[in-house]
C-alpha cells in the first residue's frame, strides 16, 4: 500500500516536530454479491501494518495498524457467466487508526469515515476459481486530531487476489 497526505499533524516535545504514516503492507479479504447481469455489491476488510514517524532528531519510528471496512458497488463491462470481466467500482468505508503500543482492543484507535474508487479484472482460471486485479485509492480524514493537521489521508492499494464461485 502506499498513502499520500501522510503528513497527520505536529507533536511539541522541546520542539515541534512532525508527524507522519509510512507505506507499509496490507492484507485482506471480500465477498460479492452479483445480482444482476452488470452489477454487484462487495463487502471487505483489510488489515494494514504501517509506521507512526515522529520527524525529530533522532527520527523516532513505531509500528501501528490501520482496520478497514469496506462495501464497494461494482459495474462490469461483461455480463454474468463470461470468462474474463473488467469492473469499475466505488463505495464508503471506515478506517481505524490505531495509536503505536495499543491495540484495537483497548479503545486507542481512531475512526474516520471515507469513500473509494477503483477498477479491476475477474478471470476464471477453473468452473469454480476466479484470479482478481484491483486498483483502487481509498480517501479518509485524518487519524488523532493533532495540532497542524489539514487535508486527508489517500491509500492506494493495487492488489492480486484468488476467489471461490459458488
Amino acid at each position: 500500500m502506499r498513502l499520500s497526505g501522510k503528513d497527520i499533524g505536529t507533536f511539541t516535545v522541546g520542539g515541534t516536530e512532525r508527524i507522519t504514516l509510512e507505506d507499509g503492507w496490507r492484507f485482506g479479504f471480500r465477498m460479492t454479491l452479483n445480482n444482476w447481469a452488470h452489477f454487484g455489491h462487495e463487502m471487505g476488510y483489510a488489515y494494514n501494518r504501517t509506521k507512526f514517524r515522529v520527524n525529530s532528531n533522532p527520527v523516532q519510528e513505531a509500528g501501528t495498524a490501520i482496520h478497514e471496512g469496506a462495501y464497494s458497488f461494482l459495474a462490469y463491462a461483461i455480463p454474468e457467466g463470461k470468462r474474463v470481466r473488467p469492473f469499475v467500482c466505488g463505495g464508503g468505508q471506515f478506517a481505524n487508526f490505531i495509536f503505536p503500543g495499543l491495540s484495537v482492543t483497548q479503545g486507542g484507535g481512531a475512526t474516520k469515515f471515507g469513500f473509494h474508487y477503483g477498477a479491476g479484472v475477474k478471470s476464471k482460471i477453473t468452473d469454480k476459481i476466479l484470479i482478481r486485479f484491483d486498483v483502487r485509492q481509498y480517501n479518509n480524514g485524518k487519524p488523532f486530531d493533532f495540532p497542524n493537521q489539514s487535508g486527508r489521508i489517500k491509500l492506494l492499494e493495487a492488489s492480486v487476489g484468488l476467489s471461490y464461485y459458488l
